[in-house]
Order: C-alpha cells, then sequence, then structure tokens
C-alpha cells in the first residue's frame, strides 16, 4: 500500500514537473526546468554577492589596494561570474542557447523601443569601473550635483552631497558630460574667495591680513602659501583670495563659507587701518 502511495505521488510530481509551459521551436520549458533554473539563479546571485563582500573585505591585505580599487575590480568580478554562470545554468538545465534566438531578436526590439539607455548606463559603468576616472571617496562635481562618491555600480552612480542627501546619477552621464572630480590627480586644489575690500586698499596689508585668516585655519595648507589675485587689471582693482587645500578633507562650498565668514570679521579692521 505503501508502496503504491508513493509510486502515485511521484507520477503525479512527474506530471507536474514536466508540463510544459513554454515552447518556441527548439525551446521548451517545464515546470521542472523553470523551477530548477529559479533555484539556480538564486544560488549564482548569492555566491556572486558573497564573492564580491570577501574581495572587498580581504583584498586590502593581500594585493594592498585603496577601497575604490578594491569595489571596481570586486563589481567587473561579479558581472563576469554571473554571465558566465548564467550561461553553464542554461546548458545545465537544458536550454540551448542557440534556441534563444527567437527570444533575443524579441528583446533586440525592446532594446530599441526604449532599453538602450539601460545598456548604455550599464556599458558606461563597466568603462568607468574599469578606467577609474572616478572612484569611491572622491569629490566630484557633475552638472549641479556635488559630493563624494559613495558607490558605483553598473547602472548608476551614488554621490552623497554636503547636506547628506545621496543622488543617483546615470553612469552615461560621466562619459558623455564635463565631469570635475577635484582628487582625480592626488594634489592640493585651489579655492578662490571674492575679497569684498575697497578697491584702493592696500595690497600688503590685504595679504597679509588674508595670510592671518587662511592659515588660522586647520584646512588650509601653509605651501603653496595663500595669495591674491588681481581680477581687473585694466581698472579698478579687484582682488581674489587664494588659498590651497586637499579636496578629501572638506568640500568647497564648507571651506568658502568658514574662510570667508573669518575674513569679513576683520574686515572692518583693515577698513580702519586703511581710513
Amino acid at each position: 500500500m505503501l508502496l503504491d502511495t508513493l509510486t502515485s505521488q511521484s507520477a503525479w510530481l512527474s506530471r507536474i514537473f514536466g508540463f510544459v509551459l513554454v515552447q518556441m521551436g527548439d525551446l521548451r520549458v517545464t515546470v521542472g526546468t523553470l523551477a530548477k533554473l529559479l533555484l539556480l539563479v538564486t544560488l549564482l546571485v548569492w555566491f556572486a554577492g558573497a564573492m564580491q563582500r570577501w574581495l572587498v573585505r580581504h583584498m586590502p591585505q593581500r594585493w594592498h589596494v585603496d577601497e575604490g580599487t578594491r569595489i571596481a575590480i570586486a563589481s567587473v568580478l561579479r558581472y563576469l561570474v554571473l554571465v558566465l554562470g548564467m550561461v553553464l545554468i542554461l546548458q545545465n538545465v537544458g536550454i540551448k542557447l542557440s534556441a534563444l534566438g527567437v527570444v533575443a531578436g524579441a528583446v533586440g526590439v525592446g532594446v530599441g523601443f526604449g532599453l538602450q539607455n539601460i545598456v548604455s548606463n550599464f556599458i558606461s559603468g563597466l568603462i568607468v569601473m574599469l578606467e577609474r576616472p572616478i572612484k569611491v571617496g572622491d569629490r566630484v562635481e557633475v552638472g549641479a550635483v556635488e559630493g563624494v562618491v559613495r558607490e558605483i555600480s553598473a547602472r548608476r552612480t551614488t554621490i552623497v552631497t554636503a547636506d547628506n542627501i545621496a543622488v543617483l546619477i546615470p553612469n552615461q552621464r560621466f562619459i558623455v558630460e564635463n565631469v570635475s572630480n577635484a582628487a582625480y590627480l592626488g594634489e592640493p586644489v585651489r579655492l578662490r574667495l571674492s575679497a569684498g575690500v575697497p578697491p584702493a586698499t592696500d595690497r600688503a596689508a590685504l595679504l597679509q591680513l588674508w595670510r592671518q585668516v587662511a592659515s588660522a585655519h586647520a584646512k588650509v595648507l601653509a605651501e603653496p602659501a595663500p595669495a591674491l589675485l588681481l581680477r581687473n587689471p585694466g581698472g579698478s582693482p579687484q582682488w581674489e583670495l587664494t588659498a590651497w587645500y586637499w579636496p578629501e578633507s572638506t568640500s568647497r562650498e564648507q571651506l568658502s563659507s568658514e574662510l570667508a565668514a573669518a575674513f569679513a570679521e576683520h574686515v572692518p579692521r583693515l577698513e580702519a587701518a586703511h581710513g
């Protein structure tokens, strides 16, 4: 009796898993094929993600690379594993790649009607991760968005602004638009501020005051030293204050605000001395 019951249940399961869901030419997908496919794809995605996280955590000890390089290498390897794994899974479940020609044609039509941006962003993401014009931790400016790169994925890049707002930018913009990357050269950058003093102000006194104010700020570098630039050499003198700093240490907006406020406090003293 038990054997008959097990046999009956086995036949019932065989009929369910053998039920054909899709059949297009040589492509034949059954319930069992779909279940096996979903299970293997789930395991593949989990393995690729676990591998990426492991590489990001352990690469510093073995390869001595920075965080941006670790993330880029781990991301590219993850996509390679996903692509190769999908090919092996499709072959394992009995779906021949040649049988997907009809489906590929339909996907091609879909790309022509709106998926081209997704494909473009994906390819742009791979280019960004391989060429590394930007990397995690860089302070960049794209259009009206300025902030620190937090994450670079296949489709978009996450930039966190000074207001701690995450802005998700499609990777295509980093390929076709002008991108300002203050940390690209790995060198200090120069900050410029309008002096906001009367045109007749003595240059030596202005320079001395500015250097006192700038040197008191912890983020301003002593070398190159703070300086003045003449903005209107052909007419009434207008001075511009300059200072150098490391872009990783602070945002340009924050440093500009702090230095401008500190300088404004001392301007009355300068005007009094000039008067």
